[in-house]
């Protein structure tokens, strides 16, 4: 619990700096990534800044819920947290389509509509964790009260150093990604927008299985029963594959028919047909990748995963998304360059499971 207590001043304080510093900023960040040559183009950033401005402020709710999602699941208490995300998500899906288009009771916001309901949802999600925390750490003579522990807190950021370096690469593939997106149209940049959010949406449901791999191999190895941490990241990429392979399927059969659930812009639904094949056939690689992934965390092989990600991302993804800006190569070009990830990542995780190596870095002591 005083793990808890100190991830949580840490979510809320990282939170309060980056609204601070990510407000004032956001209509200058919108212009370079949407750029501003044409009027369309400019309209674009306005509004995608004006978007950001107001969903900035639900930043420290994200971070307070991640902080909790972390500790309940280090204690493997993965259903609580699945009920207050739920109620979240539920409130804010409901929020978005009645603020955006104004339907019953609520007032037609347009775009900023879907800002101001995510930031409710995420609101009442942040809260749910912020009150289990408290009565936990109240109920925990171990916590000490919930004042911040220096000593803790640096400890959770060193060990964090290399996961915030990965997390961090994985972002500036995906804002590069919408940059240059942004630059081969706005129907591009919608269609491109669009499928990415898909592809997030799996791997989102494929963390799902790697996050039960992440405790049950931690608490494996923990116990110095390395047969069944093998098991589990066999039985686990076994799971993964076979969920992502279908989902894929289905996809692949809705290819026509799922995207216009999200538009009916003719000159959207055109340019989606060029990612979406892409993130069709990326979805198996996916289902070993994210598989591992959860079993290499669990093993505290952070370390490792950090310098995978990294090596994908300068030898794969960064160098095609921007080839296809100076080549032309349009939307191809982005996808293309994620899916050369996505292969770095699949053999250096493949390799480091087969080499063994993971399974002593568990081992170290806290």
């Amino acid at each position: 619990m005083r793990e808890g207590v100190q991830a949580s001043w840490i979510a809320v304080a990282v939170g309060v700096v980056i609204v601070a510093v990510a407000y004032p900023l956001a209509p200058m960040v919108m212009r370079l990534l949407v750029g501003a040559s044409s009027p369309e183009s400019a309209a674009v950033a306005a509004d995608a800044a004006h978007w950001m401005r107001i969903a900035m402020f639900g930043v420290p709710l994200i971070l307070l819920s991640m902080a909790g999602n972390g500790w309940m699941r280090g204690v493997q208490d993965t259903r609580r947290p699945v009920v207050y995300v739920v109620i979240g998500l539920s409130l804010a899906a409901v929020l978005v389509v009645g603020l955006v288009h104004g339907v019953g009771p609520f007032p037609r916001l347009g775009l900023p509509g879907s800002a101001v309901a995510n930031v409710i949802g995420q609101g009442v999600t942040g809260v749910l964790f912020a009150v289990r925390v408290i009565r936990e750490a109240g109920s925990s003579p171990e916590s000490k009260g919930f004042r911040p522990d220096r000593t803790i807190i640096v400890a959770q950021l060193a060990m964090a150093r290399d996961l915030i370096v990965r997390s961090l690469s994985f972002q500036v593939c995906f804002v590069s990604a919408a940059a240059v997106a942004a630059r081969f149209g706005v129907a591009q940049v919608a269609a491109h927008q669009l499928v990415l959010q898909l592809w997030e949406f799996m791997a989102l449901f494929l963390d799902s299985v790697a996050i039960a791999a992440q405790a049950l191999v931690g608490a494996a190895l923990g116990g110095g029963r390395l047969k069944v941490a093998d098991t589990v990241a066999r039985r686990v990429t076994g799971v993964s594959v076979v969920a992502a392979t279908a989902m894929a399927a289905v996809f692949a059969a809705g290819a026509t028919l799922i995207p216009r659930f999200f538009t009916s812009d003719d000159a959207v639904l055109d340019a989606i047909g060029v990612p979406w094949w892409f993130f069709v056939g990326m979805l198996p690689i996916a289902g070993v990748v994210f598989a591992l992934d959860g079993v290499l965390l669990g093993s505290g092989d952070a370390a490792f995963l950090r310098t995978a990600t990294l090596t994908g991302a300068l030898v794969g993804f960064l160098p095609l998304i921007w080839l296809s800006l100076i080549f032309d190569w349009g939307l191809a070009g982005v996808w293309s360059g994620l899916v050369v990830f996505m292969v770095v990542r699949l053999a250096t995780v493949v390799w480091r499971i087969r080499s063994g190596r993971w399974r002593q870095a568990g081992a170290v002591p806290a």
